[in-house]
């Protein structure tokens, strides 16, 4: 949520908002989930614009979140891998690498217009201590640097940590519950509250802010306050759903109880497919789409997006403007009357133009995965030049990110290269990449040399970042963060072991 005078023309915008879960596009009721157990959020859609075309930057949390914050490709800002070919990486415990201080943040960027910058939930851009996020432009945090995985055992891994500001506060597990057996949690409900405590504290003293709630509830172990426990016909993971729904009403309707809400831009989206792994108890829907998270199919990086901005965004818009997360950085400047730094490449756009006046803007989606570009879509076209969705190895131990979807020829469990012919499929009669295109087809020729140009002009500008996602050491786990003393939570920190990550997806 984010407020500033800004040069959209639009008068006082007091606050702004990014919504960052990990949810698939099939979800929500306003995407076409059929218990429709998403009132707010359906709500939401109806009073704002539904985006049907929107994307991430990468098939996985951490490299996502960090295109979102610095507006640029994964590639380009580090947050990726060369310890083999087209793996998928993010920030476990053991990363040595984080968000370098060479990349230029959101709210960096915000403070320079008055912004006050919180964020809640999970940072995952690196836990070490240059890499905290009150280092990286945000003036507050309450949540965690890693995924709420565990309970680990303090001896071969630390339990995570939670933070308020600069300092822990305790440990997943240990003094914030989280109960394996029944995925009981109340970590929701404390987001939900600092929020509204945010909000309220900056309405009163007039101060413009952008929250960032970046909750995981969604994510495995999936979990849910006990209120909604046994209340969705989808399980576990559908009362999480119901959970977060119901948060992001209470603070919409927070913001209209404040006077507030028409000066309030909020952005509601996803920061990965569903994880298709964990389903069908801890996994959601990606609706149409093929296969889901850590692939570059469209179940895997197409993402339910809603933008609201009451009095500003006429209520039952629908777009197919192709958008993705990297935009959430241009056009978080554009209503703040900044512009993108002009030293590097953006790879987001500004979505005002989209969002106030329904313009399309002719723009490629770029599929990365890891330091492949795997697919990129122009318009209806969405051309492979790479396929695979795991290993044969991975695939016999029951990790599958396609579970009764294989596909022949492209659903591949090796690499499969299609630089010279590519896969191609035309997403508007083949939303489910089911049936490719015929190679000799006139239809095929021409929307591959159109796509084959816009490859081209694209590496021509690429100048990959220095990879945060190579080195792993156990040292750098989370044994002693900064408040552990006062806590008594320190734990014994191992000698330092760097060594190459392993990343076999």
């Amino acid at each position: 949520l984010w407020a500033q005078k800004c040069g959209c023309g639009k008068g006082l915008l007091t606050s702004s908002g990014v919504f960052l879960l990990q949810m698939g596009w099939g979800d929500l009721g306003a995407f076409g989930e059929p218990s429709k157990e998403t009132p707010n959020l359906d709500q939401m859609a109806a009073e704002g614009m539904l985006f049907l075309d929107f994307y991430t930057a990468n098939p996985l949390c951490s490299p996502s979140r960090a295109a979102l914050l610095t507006g640029r490709l994964p590639v380009r800002n580090g947050f990726y891998t060369t310890n083999g070919h087209a793996r998928n990486a993010y920030t476990p415990q053991d990363i040595v690498g984080g968000i370098p201080d060479s990349e230029l943040l959101l709210p960096e960027l915000l403070k320079k217009a008055g912004y006050v910058n919180k964020i809640i939930g999970k940072w995952h851009l690196g836990h070490r201590p240059q890499f905290h996020p009150l280092k990286h432009g945000f003036d507050e945090w309450f949540g965690s640097p890693n995924c709420h995985f565990g309970p680990y055992d303090n001896r071969e891994h630390p339990n995570i940590p939670v933070y308020r500001d600069w300092e822990m506060i305790g440990r997943y597990y240990e003094d914030f519950k989280i109960d394996l057996k029944t995925g009981e949690a109340n970590l929701t409900q404390l987001y939900l509250q600092e929020a509204l405590d945010f909000i309220s504290k900056q309405q009163a003293s007039q101060q413009p802010f952008f929250l960032y709630w970046a909750i995981d509830a969604t994510h495995a172990p999936v979990y849910a306050s006990k209120q909604f426990l046994g209340t969705s016909q989808r399980g576990l993971y559908g009362d999480a759903v119901r959970e977060i729904d119901d948060s992001v009403g209470k603070i919409l309707n927070h913001l209209r109880q404040l006077g507030i809400s028409e000066n309030t831009f909020v952005f509601f989206t996803s920061d990965n497919g569903a994880a298709l792994i964990s389903a069908p108890r801890q996994g959601g829907s990606n609706g149409p789409f093929l296969c889901g998270k850590q692939t570059t199919f469209e179940g895997g990086m197409r993402e339910p997006a809603i933008a609201w901005w009451p009095g500003h965004i006429p209520a039952g818009g629908v777009s197919h403007q192709l958008g993705n997360v990297m935009d959430l950085f241009s056009t978080s400047l554009s209503l703040a009357g900044l512009q993108p730094p002009s030293d590097r490449q953006i790879d987001g756009i500004d979505l005002l133009p989209v969002i106030l006046q329904g313009k399309l803007i002719d723009r490629p989606i770029f599929y990365y995965r890891g330091n492949e570009l795997m697919a990129v879509r122009a318009g209806l076209y969405k051309a492979h030049y790479w396929t695979w969705s795991n290993s044969w190895e991975e695939h016999s131990k029951g990790i599958d990110f396609c579970p009764g979807q294989s596909v022949s020829g492209v659903t591949t469990h090796t690499q499969e290269e299609h630089t010279y012919l590519p896969l191609l499929f035309h997403l508007g009669r083949d939303p489910g990449e089911k049936f490719p295109l015929s190679f000799a087809s006139e239809e095929y020729q021409q929307a591959v040399e159109r796509i084959s140009g816009l490859v081209q002009q694209h590496k021509a500008t690429l100048v990959p970042g220095q990879p945060q996602l190579n080195v792993c050491d156990q040292a750098v786990m989370n044994w002693s963060p900064p408040g552990c003393e006062k806590l008594g939570k320190c734990l014994k920190v191992p000698e330092s072991d760097p060594k190459k990550c392993s990343w076999p997806h």
